[in-house]
């Protein structure tokens, strides 16, 4: 009896400590970082989310944990040659998460080097359709073309591309110093262009002042002879009503006028009137005294 007794328990025992260890095997607890591969007999049986999950015990494993979190490539530095024959080396960082683990499992060994391989070939491509300048000017389209290129090329992974940024684009000390020879020799360039445009704009300015000096003279010495004109017209028109005679004693007031002026002095100085003077000084005289 005691035998049999023990020989039972150790049944017991042994079909509880196997009803255990199924449980222990059969239940799968999946974090929420994680998402479990299932296989089966070597084939893929399925892929485990988040939380508790259920396998068949001694049939199924779980021979690959793969982490859903993002992740970053280590910065990759490539060469690349530019549409106008210009040497760069290109500064690139990509961040990427794993979507679906089967396809990353099973189709790609190396995720990480693919990806980067799979970068630095379309950054050469893209830059070798743009010249240096477009490819400093535009390196948000830049950023664009390659994200959108690689996110496709890694689609058969199971992997998504969240980020691939161009960090630098750097050129070797050679081609740098003749951009730079360029720029200044470019910029002196620009410098005479500025000074001579000044000195041409300087001329005009004095040009326009000097035929806007000889216009206006011309207007003054218009206005001046509209005025003798209008004088002439104006003596001519008195001519014509006074008659001559108010001319001639107009004539006679001034040359008695010029006569008195000359004989002012200090007594000292000896005037010589020539004879017609004289006769016009006496006829003005006649003249004012008709008047008078």
């Amino acid at each position: 009896m005691p035998g049999e007794f023990l020989g039972g328990n150790a049944v017991f025992l042994a079909i509880a400590a196997f009803l255990i260890l199924c449980i222990f095997l059969g239940v799968r607890i999946v974090p929420q970082s994680e998402k479990f591969v299932v296989e089966r007999f070597g084939r893929l049986r399925s892929v485990l989310g988040p939380g508790i999950n259920f396998v068949v015990p001694f049939l199924d494993r779980v021979p690959h944990k793969i982490s859903v979190l993002e992740r970053q490539l280590p910065n990759a530095h490539q060469d690349a040659i530019t549409a106008d024959n210009v040497l760069v080396k290109v500064e690139t960082s990509v961040f990427y998460r794993i979507t679906e683990p089967e396809k990353t499992v099973y189709r790609i060994r190396d995720v990480d080097a693919a990806i980067a391989t799979t970068v630095a070939g379309i950054v050469r491509s893209e830059i070798g359709k743009l010249e240096l300048d477009q490819v400093q000017s535009n390196r948000t389209e830049l950023i664009a073309k390659v994200r959108e290129q690689v996110a496709v090329m890694v689609e058969d992974w199971g992997i998504e591309v969240t980020r691939a940024e161009l960090l630098d684009v750097s050129l070797d000390e050679q081609t740098r110093m003749a951009m730079l020879q360029q720029l200044n020799a470019e910029r002196a360039r620009r410098a005479q262009v500025t000074e001579a445009e000044g000195l041409k704009r300087a001329v005009e300015l004095s040009a326009d002042a000097e035929l806007y000096a000889a216009e206006q003279q011309a207007k003054a010495k218009k206005i001046t002879a509209d005025a003798e004109a209008y004088a002439t017209t104006a003596i001519a028109a008195a001519i014509q009503a006074s008659g001559i005679e108010a001319v001639q004693y107009q004539l006679a007031l001034k040359q008695v006028e010029a006569l008195t002026m000359v004989g002012k002095g200090d007594g000292k100085q000896m005037i010589l009137v020539p004879t017609q003077a004289l006769e016009a000084f006496g006829d003005a005289f006649k003249m004012l005294k008709g008047r008078a």
